[in-house]
């Protein structure tokens, strides 16, 4: 199992940038693929992106591609998420978790607390 620590959220105006870290705990992180979710006020948790155990394969939600890139330092047991171009829309609070595999939009494991982003019109 790995546990994970997000961070990196916060207010920004819409058109701008921001990069989110989840730190995981566990010796086996770098075995594992990796996921970014997000849930807004009032709705369903859902998939954003994803990245295998190596960083060579991603896979992004249409919502978000073209804007989002996830990467991974298995060095450090961390996966981040740079998100450019950020839309009202892309408020939520957004948490990382060990998904199957790259293409499979399933979490794994417990949820951490989360990293909230607010995008302001």
């Amino acid at each position: 199992q790995v546990q994970p620590v997000e961070s990196g959220g916060g207010l920004v105006q819409a058109g701008g940038s921001l990069g989110l870290s989840c730190a995981a705990s566990g010796r086996t992180f770098s075995m594992h693929a990796m996921g970014w979710f997000r849930q807004a006020p009032g709705k369903e948790r859902e998939f954003v992106a994803a990245i295998n155990w190596s960083g060579g394969s991603t896979y992004y939600a249409d919502s978000v591609k073209g804007r989002f890139t996830i990467s991974r330092d298995n060095a450090k047991n961390t996966v981040y998420l740079q998100m450019n171009s950020l839309k009202p829309e892309d408020t939520a609070v957004y948490y990382c978790n060990r998904v199957p595999r790259v293409t499979e939009k399933r979490a794994l494991d417990a949820w951490g607390q989360g990293t909230l982003v607010t995008v302001s019109s």
